[in-house]
């Protein structure tokens, strides 16, 4: 996007400083780049939102917002750009499975159709996604992976 001659301001979100990636990758790849750890120990304290949300407060203006991550915060996003009309993008890469379509385990309604990820995607207008019934398929076998961690 900044190779094409777009502005970029990247945010990186992690848990704590040591789960921070590819900070010099997206330091060259933007303009801007803002860190924000969930426990403060590194850049600002919280999730990408609250960066985000600072930035539209002080009156930034975004053409777009491409947001990459799990699923709970693509949602958080998209629900935020909505509000400020923002077109987002979210990559639901992280659903896929097989990428061929059989499976049918990255499938999810993106407005009034059934899509799969893998095939059909895997970016998506993040205001058309159903975040709540991939949130909830997303936890559909829970607490079967539970038992299978606590059985080791």
């Amino acid at each position: 996007m900044k190779a094409a001659g777009n502005e970029v301001t990247a945010i990186i979100g992690a848990r704590s400083k040591d789960y921070v990636i590819m900070e010099d990758r997206m330091g060259k790849a933007s303009d801007r780049l803002i860190i924000c750890t969930d426990d403060g120990s590194y850049g600002i304290p919280g999730f990408v939102t609250t960066a985000l949300q600072q930035l539209l407060n002080d009156g930034e203006r975004f053409d777009e917002i491409v947001a990459i991550g799990p699923a709970i915060m693509m949602r958080a996003v998209a629900n935020m750009t909505r509000e400020y009309k923002i077109p987002t993008i979210v990559s639901l890469n992280s659903i896929m499975v097989d990428g061929t379509g059989m499976c049918g385990a990255c499938r999810v309604t993106v407005g009034d159709e059934t899509k799969f990820v893998c095939v059909d995607g895997p970016e998506f207008d993040g205001h058309k996604v159903d975040f709540d019934e991939l949130m909830q398929r997303l936890g559909t076998y829970k607490d079967e992976e539970e038992l299978a961690q606590n059985k080791e």
